[in-house]
């Protein structure tokens, strides 16, 4: 059974455990193992500090131990996707394994951002002045060309990867 890690920002989900528990039997009912990142068990009694890096060595761990990376790239704390999902993502690309992505955003970032067109050009820019690219995709081109992009849900996502 091949083994698919969850990346992204549902850990901080109130509920994160059994959102957890859900991505997990989604992930047996199309054939797969799901490998969540909250199914490590911290050890006790480490400063804040070793607890961070505890919790960076497990993740990697998994990532390493997936035949899949699906994350989750839906907009986190504003504009863009969780930065620690989008390292998983690329960490999982630079170790040559599938990554597929999900988010509900099927608009361009130009139509996403509050951006505008710089008159007697082609570029856009956002309220600060800084270029939104404008390539018709729906996330940043790093993600975008490196996996599968999925818009829908997690399940939408298993749907389109297939057979474990």
């Amino acid at each position: 059974m091949k083994k698919i890690y969850l990346a992204g920002f549902d850990v901080f989900r109130p509920d994160a455990q059994q959102y957890g528990a859900l991505l997990k039997t989604l992930c047996e009912k199309y054939g797969f193992e799901g490998l969540y990142p909250l199914d490590n068990l911290v050890p006790r009694n480490l400063t804040t500090l070793e607890t961070a890096r505890w919790i960076y060595r497990a993740n990697i761990a998994l990532i390493e131990e997936a035949d899949i990376v699906m994350a989750n790239v839906n907009l986190f704390r504003g504009a863009e996707p969780d930065s620690g999902t989008v390292f998983e993502v690329g960490y999982a690309t630079a170790l040559n394994k599938p990554v597929w992505v999900y988010t509900d955003q099927s608009r361009s970032l130009v139509q996403q951002v509050a951006a505008h067109k710089v008159p007697g050009t082609r570029s856009y820019v956002d309220n600060l002045g800084y270029t939104v690219e404008d390539f018709g995709l729906n996330l940043n081109l790093m993600i975008a060309c490196s996996a599968h992009v999925v818009v829908g849900s997690a399940e939408d996502c298993l749907q389109k990867i297939g057979p474990g």
